[in-house]
């Protein structure tokens, strides 16, 4: 019998089940704040993409909370998966899961089933899309970003 494909988005969703938060960001701060939020809200774990996401410098995770980033995570695995030969997400996926340097909230918030199932998804990208990671400058980032989360 074949070996089944492992599926890191329906993983990501099982592991990173949670609760959808009311708000996102920190809505009441400013207007940018706000339509973040909004933005956010507006979607799903399923229909976010890179024109709400794809933009480094308009992007609303850099305001999101870490329970909003956890619910988001299967997104996010999604979108590293599908750009690996275009807009490589997996960049600012990266730069995510290590902005709230040196509290790293975002890893302590997460459960060891949480944090593991990062590691894994960081080492499978490393190992399996290493000409990727070189071709977009990222892979000193991604072994970075890799001994943060095995450390956390």
């Amino acid at each position: 019998m074949p070996k089944k494909r492992y599926d890191w988005i329906d993983e990501a969703k099982r592991v990173f089940s949670v609760e959808r938060p009311t708000h996102f960001t920190n809505y009441e701060h400013c207007e940018e704040c706000n339509e973040h939020d909004q933005t956010l809200i507006n979607s799903t774990i399923d229909g976010i993409g890179l024109e709400e996401l794809g933009n480094p410098g308009w992007d609303p995770i850099c305001f999101c909370s870490p329970d909003g980033k956890k619910y988001f995570m299967p997104s996010f695995v999604r979108l590293s998966l599908e750009t690996i030969d275009g807009d490589f997400y997996f960049s600012q996926l990266l730069f995510h899961l290590e902005s709230d340097a040196p509290e790293y909230a975002l890893a302590l918030s997460c459960n060891n089933e949480q944090r593991r199932f990062i590691q894994s998804f960081i080492e499978y990208m490393i190992l399996c899309h290493p000409e990727e990671l070189t071709s977009n400058s990222c892979e000193c980032d991604a072994l970075r970003v890799h001994a943060v989360w095995s450390d956390a």
